[in-house]
C-alpha cells in the first residue's frame, strides 16, 4: 500500500464575523488530571465510506471546530509562572492530505496491519493536535486523529469531533466548553490512599524508566477478534443469569476477553496468582465540582482484581462482578475529589511520586502485549472488535477459546 501525501499545513481557529477576537496571551493551566494521564500521542482512525465531504467542507468546519476548542489550537508550553499548560495562541492544528493507491476494504476489515501506521501524521510533529485525511481509490476517507492526552481525555475529544462533524455540515457547534477545574479545598481533605493507585513511589533503579506492560515488538502480534452481535448477547445473558440487572455490554465482552487472556497465557498452573487490570473512568458524571461540558482530562482508573484460579473455575459472572464492583468504587466521593486534593496539595512534589499512567496511550497499531482496545465494528451491526496485542506464542491458544461461552 502506498500512502502518497499531497499537502501538509496548520489550520487556524475561525471565528463568527463580527466576533471580538480572544485573547491569544492567554494560558490554561494543566490540571492535576492533566499530570496524571498518558504521556504519549493518541492515535485514532476513522473510517468513512463514500459519499464523503469535499475537502473544502471538511478544512473548513476544522477550523470552525478549533475557534471552539482553542486548547487544539494552542500550544503545550510553561506559564509565566513556570507550570505547565497550554497557551492559547491560536498557533493552529496541522492538516494533511493524502491518498492511497488501494480500496479501503484492502485495509481496515482485515486485522491491523503496520501499514495503518501510514494512515496518520507523523508522531514527531509538535502540534497539540494533527490530522490526516487519506482518501482511497474506491473513494472512502481514512480520518487518522493524532491529539496530546495531557490536554484532553477521550470525552472531550469525542466532542470535538462531534462539534467538527457539525461544522463541516453547515451546523451550529454551540460556545466554547469550559477549560478550568474546579480548585481543591482549602485546606485538602483527601480521605483515600492515591500512592500504589495513581502515583507511586519509584526505586532509584526504576526512577528513569518505569514501564508497563511488554514492549518487545518482534514477538507480539496485534490479533483482532471480532465478537458478532448475536455472541454478544449470547455471552451477556450468561454472565448475567439469575440476576437482577444485566450486566453491560462492556464489563461482559472485558470479562470475557480478560479470562480469555488469562487462559491463553498458560497461568493456569499458579491458582493463587493475582491478576488486574486497569480500567479508564470518566469522571463527568461522579464529580459534582466539574462543570458541565468540561473540556479536559477527568479519569481516573478502577483496578478488577483477581485470582487465576478464580478466574477460570468459576463462572463468567464472576469476572463480570469484580470488573462492575471496582468501577462503582471509583465515585465522586472516594477517589475523584480525594484524588483532587491529594494531587494539590504538594504530597505528590514532596515526596517525588510519579504517575502509575502507562508510557503508552492507545494506538491505530500498538504491539504491547497487555494492551486492549475495546471498539464497535466497523460493520455496524452491534458487533464489537477487540483489539488484542499477544505473544506470538499465545496467539492459538487464544483463537481457540475467545469464541467460547465457557
Amino acid at each position: 500500500m502506498e500512502v502518497k501525501v499531497l499537502s501538509s499545513k496548520l489550520v487556524k481557529p475561525s471565528y463568527p464575523a463580527g466576533a471580538p477576537r480572544p485573547d491569544t496571551t492567554k494560558h490554561v493551566p494543566s490540571s492535576v488530571f492533566d499530570k496524571a494521564t498518558y504521556h504519549t500521542q493518541t492515535v485514532t482512525i476513522y473510517y468513512i465510506s463514500p459519499p464523503v465531504p469535499s475537502p473544502d467542507a471538511i478544512e473548513r468546519g476544522y477550523a470552525t471546530a478549533l475557534g471552539a476548542y482553542r486548547l487544539f489550537a494552542g500550544q503545550v508550553r510553561p506559564g509565566p509562572d513556570g507550570a505547565p499548560g497550554v497557551l492559547l495562541n491560536d498557533h493552529g492544528a496541522r492538516l494533511v492530505e493524502a491518498s492511497v493507491d488501494a480500496r479501503l476494504a484492502d485495509i481496515a476489515p482485515t486485522k491491523p496491519p503496520p501499514a495503518v501506521l501510514r494512515l496518520h501524521p507523523d508522531l514527531d510533529i509538535v502540534e497539540v493536535v494533527q490530522v490526516q485525511l487519506t482518501r482511497f481509490a474506491c473513494g472512502s476517507l481514512a480520518v487518522g486523529f493524532t491529539a496530546n492526552p495531557a490536554v484532553a481525555d477521550g470525552h472531550a475529544t469525542s466532542d470535538f469531533l462531534v462539534a467538527w462533524d457539525r461544522a463541516a455540515r453547515g451546523l451550529p457547534v454551540g460556545p466554547s466548553p469550559p477549560v478550568h477545574f474546579p480548585p481543591r479545598h482549602d485546606p485538602p481533605r483527601a480521605g483515600f490512599e492515591h500512592r500504589g493507585v495513581e502515583y507511586y513511589r519509584p526505586a532509584p533503579s526504576l526512577a528513569h524508566g518505569h514501564v508497563h506492560g511488554d514492549t518487545t515488538q518482534h514477538s507480539i502480534v496485534v490479533h483482532k477478534a471480532h465478537f458478532t452481535k448475536d455472541f454478544v448477547a449470547g455471552l451477556r445473558a450468561r454472565a448475567s443469569e439469575g440476576r437482577g440487572r444485566p450486566f453491560s455490554r462492556f464489563e461482559t465482552i472485558l470479562a470475557h476477553v480478560w479470562r480469555t487472556m488469562t487462559r491463553a497465557r498458560g497461568l493456569g498452573s499458579n491458582p493463587l496468582q493475582i491478576s488486574t487490570i486497569r480500567i479508564s473512568v470518566d469522571g463527568r458524571p461522579r464529580l459534582a465540582a466539574a462543570p458541565a461540558g468540561y473540556f479536559g482530562n477527568l479519569v481516573l482508573w478502577a483496578f478488577p482484581r483477581a485470582t487465576v484460579g478464580s478466574l477460570l473455575g468459576r463462572p463468567l459472572k464472576h469476572a463480570a462482578q469484580a470488573i462492575h464492583d471496582a468501577v462503582a468504587r471509583v465515585d465522586g466521593a472516594y477517589d475523584f475529589q480525594s484524588f483532587v486534593d491529594f494531587a494539590g496539595s504538594g504530597t505528590v512534589e514532596k515526596e517525588g511520586l510519579e504517575t502509575t499512567a502507562p508510557a503508552q496511550g492507545g494506538r491505530a497499531y500498538f504491539p504491547t502485549e497487555g494492551m486492549l482496545l475495546l471498539v464497535p465494528s466497523y460493520i455496524g451491526d452491534g458487533s464489537i472488535d477487540a483489539i488484542v496485542p499477544v505473544f506470538e506464542h499465545n496467539l492459538d491458544a487464544f483463537k481457540q477459546c475467545c469464541y467460547s461461552m465457557e
